[in-house]
């Protein structure tokens, strides 16, 4: 009996992110009913810090968000995991989203560019 080998190509979106590397997609926000929680990084969650979640990039890692409906940007380190919403990129603190202009829509069309690689 041989050995059957199958190859499937994945999505452009499931290549592993780099330095230098973009994705576009949907970015949410979380806020008070997350704050002072435990992130996956272990530490406390922090509404008020320039922080994001998602789901493979390094904790510690800087990615600059902006929001492709005003151009407004900011840059955020990743400290959890998530969002857990399909079809979301990010999940960004309360303050991120304040300073992205995305506090009364929840969701918007984002690009994300990975800056730095925590650990």
């Amino acid at each position: 009996m041989g050995l059957l080998l199958i190859f499937a190509t994945l999505p452009s979106c499931a290549s592993p992110l780099k330095v230098g590397s973009s994705r576009t997609g949907k970015a949410s926000w979380y806020g008070a009913d997350h704050h002072g929680q435990k992130t996956a990084s272990g530490e406390i969650f922090d509404m008020k810090e320039m922080t994001a979640a998602h789901r493979t990039l390094p904790m510690d890692s800087k990615v600059r968000v902006t929001n492709l409906s005003n151009g407004k940007s900011v840059v955020v380190r990743i400290n959890d995991r998530g969002p857990f919403s399909k079809g979301r990129l990010i999940d960004v603190s309360e303050s991120a989203a304040r300073e992205l202009g995305m506090l009364k829509k929840g969701v918007v069309n984002v690009r994300i560019e990975v800056l730095e690689l925590g650990h």
